[in-house]
């Protein structure tokens, strides 16, 4: 039987500085080819040999194989321009050069598959993966044939429930969908984003999750984060609503933020994954300060349901400081698991 408190990430890691540029988001690749391939292959063996050493229960592919958390699997589409991009304002905080939908999206093959397949067998530990929600592609993109935004995510979800149903079949034992728009759109979200999420999720076996956070630690997001004052409390809108979805999981961001944590309360019923790391700095939490967060959310969640994990993926940090936090996350794990008698 599994301890209780088992850790995870939310799903990137940094990648190595022979693959793409060290510290920077989006970062081009720095191999082509066959070699690329073979590149992106190696970096998840390192991603999963930092994770199982540091003592992560539930592993990622570190996201390694993508370049961008929402683009990469778009560019597996049919329906999208990108040689005549449009500017947009992502999230309400910054503006973007983004690629265009021209046409009815389609998936023609499998995106992921092959990736999730090589992922499921490099180890034998619980593997998770991630894929874009629905409502945050439709935030990464100008829409030029659908003129709708509820109409382009519920035709995003279909596409990405067929992908899912493959990743499912390959192994993967927890499937999640990235929807940092949901802290955003609040009417949209009520209105169809959660039903576009589960039509995502639709008929899927394994356990599915949810990724709702306040961003990486870009300027932009630290900057969006200095306007919300003393008590963030974006998460109460989306909790309930999530609380009756379909969706097992929620994962969101908790460390060194103004999240009021009895908010979590919220989604009785629901696995929580309590980010306890800060990503958008570089300072290593001790493993006092991760159990602390944890003691905290345990008094509104079982520690059954409770997942220690990231606030947000880690791709921008240094792998060194990367490291340390995983360390540091699992270390203060142990000592609440400790506390708990397991």
């Amino acid at each position: 039987m599994a301890a209780v408190l088992q850790t995870t990430i939310a799903g990137s890691l940094p990648k190595p500085s022979w693959l793409a540029e060290p510290v920077a988001l989006w970062a081009p690749w720095k191999l082509d080819g066959d070699a690329l391939t073979q590149g992106k292959r190696d970096a998840v063996r390192l991603a999963l040999f930092d994770q199982e050493h540091a003592g992560i229960d539930i592993v990622t592919d570190g996201e390694q194989t993508r370049r961008h958390f929402v683009t990469t699997f778009i560019e597996g589409l049919d329906g999208v321009d990108w040689e005549h991009k449009r500017t947009v304002r992502i999230r309400n905080r910054y503006d973007a050069a983004v690629p265009v939908v021209v046409g009815a999206v389609a998936r023609r093959h499998p995106v992921y598959v092959d990736d999730a397949t090589f992922l499921r067998g490099e180890t034998a530990r619980r593997v998770k993966y991630t894929l874009p929600g629905p409502m945050t592609m439709v935030d990464t993109l100008y829409d030029a044939y659908y003129k709708s935004r509820e109409k382009l995510a519920f035709a995003f979800a279909e596409i990405l429930n067929d992908e899912a149903r493959a990743i499912e079949a390959a192994g993967v034992d927890i499937i999640q969908f990235d929807e940092p728009a949901f802290n955003v759109y609040f009417d949209e979200v009520r209105d169809w984003g959660i039903a576009a999420l589960e039509r995502a999720a639709q008929g899927l076996r394994c356990t599915t999750a949810v990724h709702i956070c306040y961003g990486y630690g870009i300027q932009a997001n630290i900057e969006w984060k200095k306007t919300l004052g003393s008590e963030w409390r974006h998460y109460e809108q989306t909790f309930p609503q999530l609380a009756r979805s379909t969706i097992d999981q929620v994962s969101l961001e908790c460390a060194n933020s103004h999240v009021p944590i009895e908010l979590i309360a919220l989604l009785q019923g629901k696995d929580v994954l309590v980010g306890a790391i800060d990503v958008a700095s570089e300072r290593v939490e001790t493993p006092e300060e991760v159990a602390g967060v944890l003691r905290a959310a345990l008094a509104y969640v079982p520690p059954e349901r409770l997942y220690p994990c990231t606030n947000c993926g880690m791709v921008p940090l240094p792998r060194d400081v990367a490291r340390a936090k995983l360390r540091s996350l699992t270390a203060g794990t142990a000592a609440v698991r400790v506390e708990l008698g397991s």
